[in-house]
């Protein structure tokens, strides 16, 4: 499952990832950040993982790079920290770090919350 809340404050979309994460649940919560008008168009995500099992392949990973690419022509820019505290979850992030690489595109993997944020509030909009 994945529940996603923007905050007004920070200017963060918060994505929280629980339980079983299928290929679907990622397409959809791509297709809708797509779709959100009201983000801005410099986009900053945080992505917890802590509670997830992703549950789709490495094969899997060059359909998620070819919706997160759709997304990108929404966009100026993404700029995206996924925490990450499991091996399965790290290996499939890891290749999926080297599949997304774009010019509008950072991603970066943390272990903390904490550090995940302080990324992300370092990174010029």
């Amino acid at each position: 499952m994945i529940h996603e809340k923007f905050n007004t404050t920070t200017n963060i979309l918060e994505t929280i990832y629980s339980e079983s994460v299928t290929l679907t649940d990622v397409v959809n919560y791509i297709i809708a950040t797509k779709n959100n008008k009201q983000y801005p168009r410099i986009l900053k995500i945080i992505s917890d993982t802590r509670n997830a099992v992703f549950n789709f392949s490495i094969e899997d990973l060059n359909y998620i790079v070819v919706e997160k690419n759709n997304t990108l022509k929404k966009y100026k820019s993404l700029i995206s920290a996924i925490i990450v505290d499991n091996p399965h979850n790290t290996v499939l992030t890891v290749l999926y770090k080297e599949l997304a690489k774009t010019n509008n595109y950072k991603f970066e993997i943390f272990a903390t919350k904490s550090a995940a944020i302080s990324w992300l509030n370092t990174q010029k909009t």
